[in-house]
């Protein structure tokens, strides 16, 4: 069952991550932005193209970052009790403390410095750190870095009980979650940036989904109860498929220009959002992983592979992708075509890179 269990998880994890780089990809030629090279990019999807892709692909990026937070909730609490508290917070400064220091420090100014000049503007490395709003933005490992806050805080408590998750437990995070979205959008509105981007507005999402997977531990491990995992596959389902037809019927056709309302504020467009987002992050969590223990548990050695440099990917995958759009840059093509490319190499790339990474790291393990 442990075994099983594991694979489950990292099957899904190694999905998720390519699924980041991928919605990465595309958001750098969305005109709705969300990833820095929307800030420089030569072309963007034609608006009708990326109301489609919104449809397709944007209910997921409201639930997909809690479903990683909810996984490494699941496994902290054992964690915690196999390393001791002051081994745990030693390892996860190092994992997860340190690629967000070189990220924010250096890393990431140096690639959006690169960035700035491949689009023709006279930016120095120096400008691309200090003036970046926010500071000390670290691309995409802000979640490393709010999950390394995260882990330290649990560790320092009393351990959260263990618990059989029930739907009267899914409703009431749903319930808590988009709460506390909606009253902390009241001071930092979606997509706002605080220093160290650390994405505050998330926070309710991605804690909330951090202490579930606390609460749910190694029971919902094993195996999410078959009666949650078919009332969240249906909430999950039914969800997707009416938030087209509400948006349209809201008059939100041209995403750019008609987001704002539901950033933030004391608005029910706000409010709305804030409920969406409540109901997909924790069914969706939950039905995720209980998909991923009933059809993708087993393991061969790629996918195995694949697991073990999920993180790593992870980590790089930012600079990759900016290195890749400004490679592609100079190329006459629309963004229909240079996303889907800028995408697919820099999953390869990041899945690559993490490989040469863990089987030099086995290599060195084994002959020491």
């Amino acid at each position: 069952m442990e075994t099983m269990r594991l694979s489950a998880v990292d099957n899904l994890k190694v999905i998720l991550v390519a699924w980041v780089i991928g919605g990465h990809a595309l958001l750098g030629y969305a005109a709705v932005g969300g990833w820095p090279y929307d800030e420089v990019n030569e072309v963007t999807f034609h608006p009708g193209v990326e109301t489609v892709l919104a449809a397709l692909v944007g209910p997921s990026g409201l639930f997909f970052m809690g479903t990683f937070y909810f996984m490494a909730g699941i496994f902290t609490p054992g964690s915690i009790e196999r390393k001791g508290r002051q081994r745990f917070v030693a390892e996860r400064f190092v994992r997860l403390g340190a690629p967000w220091v070189v990220s924010a420090l250096v890393v990431w100014p140096t690639f959006v410095w690169i960035a700035y000049n491949g689009a023709g503007r006279n930016v120095s490395w120096w400008q691309a750190f200090t003036d970046r709003q926010p500071f000390l933005d670290s691309g995409s490992l802000w979640f490393v870095g709010v999950l390394l806050i995260f882990s330290v805080a649990v560790a320092l408590v009393p351990p959260v009980r263990e618990r059989t998750i029930t739907a009267r437990t899914v409703v009431g995070m749903t319930v808590a979650v988009a709460g506390t979205t909606f009253l902390t959008r009241l001071v930092f509105p979606a997509r706002s940036g605080q220093v160290g981007d650390l994405h505050l507005w998330w926070w309710p999402q991605c804690l909330g989904m951090f202490l579930l997977g606390m609460i749910g531990g190694r029971k919902l491990a094993e195996r999410v109860p078959d009666e949650i995992y078919r009332m969240t596959r249906n909430v999950v389902i039914g969800t997707i498929a009416v938030l087209p037809v509400a948006a349209a019927m809201m008059g939100v056709l041209d995403l750019a220009a008609g987001a704002e309302p539901f950033l933030g504020g004391l608005r029910w467009q706000a409010l709305t959002l804030a409920l969406v987002e409540g109901v997909l992050v924790v069914a969706g969590s939950l039905w995720l992983i209980g998909l991923a223990q009933r059809r993708l548990a087993g393991q061969g050695r790629f996918t195995e592979w694949l697991a073990r440099s999920a993180y790593v990917a992870f980590v790089v995958q930012g600079p990759i992708l900016l290195s890749l759009a400004t490679a592609m840059r100079p190329f006459d093509l629309p963004a229909e075509l240079k996303a889907p490319v800028v995408g697919a190499g820099a999953i390869a790339l990041s899945f690559a890179i993490g490989w040469f990474v863990t089987s030099r790291r086995g290599a060195s393990a084994r002959s020491s």
